[in-house]
């Protein structure tokens, strides 16, 4: 059986007639700028330092949110150990059929759906409860109510030490933590475009 490693690279090649990563990160940035949020994919420094709290030998399940083009799937694919699911969701169509062409771990399921229905995505997959979420979804202009449902069925379906991963450009996103998550990690990353704000809320 391949190991997890060699299933993430693998998930790196492209079929014959997929457009590019950067092809596709700036076609649904075109079309869906308020959910996309960034023109630019996160930089390899961001995706270290906001993978880095992670406890891979107790994560059995970790969910993205808006994971576009995968620049953050793979990175966790290769963390995770061989046994644990990833579990992505999307609302753009174009996202979830580009990385179902472009991801053939096994250990990875690219969902169309809101993440405000994070709990009953989770069930479908056979868990009770989520061990990390990882968001880049830009809280501060999403539809008015959204973000507040998002962060609080996110609270809901991690588990006790689980944690919410969020990155954005404004610092505003902590309002949407802050009447969910007691204990909250921040950082910034200089080195990204545009500079991104980095927290972690924990589940108590």
């Amino acid at each position: 059986m391949p190991s997890s490693t060699t299933a993430a690279r693998r998930s790196r090649s492209r079929p014959a007639g997929v457009s590019s990563p950067w092809q596709m990160f700036l076609k649904g940035f075109v079309k869906h700028p308020v959910m996309v949020g960034s023109i630019v994919p996160s930089s390899d420094r961001l995706i270290r330092k906001m993978l880095a709290p992670v406890d891979w030998e107790k994560c059995k399940l970790f969910v993205e949110y808006g994971p576009g083009v995968g620049t953050f799937c793979r990175p966790i694919l290769e963390r995770m150990a061989p046994d644990a699911m990833l579990v992505a969701i999307d609302t753009n169509p174009d996202f979830i059929r580009y990385l179902r062409h472009t991801i053939t771990d096994p250990r990875f399921a690219a969902v169309s759906g809101s993440a405000a229905d994070v709990s009953a995505i989770v069930a479908d997959h056979g868990f009770a409860a989520a061990d990390y979420v990882l968001s880049g979804l830009p809280f501060s202009t999403l539809p008015p109510g959204v973000g507040p449902a998002i962060a609080a069925a996110t609270h809901e379906v991690l588990r006790p030490g689980g944690a919410f991963l969020v990155y954005q450009f404004s610092p505003r996103v902590k309002d949407f933590l802050t009447p969910h998550f007691t204990s909250i990690d921040h950082g910034m990353e200089w080195w990204n475009v545009p500079p991104a704000q980095l927290y972690w809320g924990w589940r108590d």
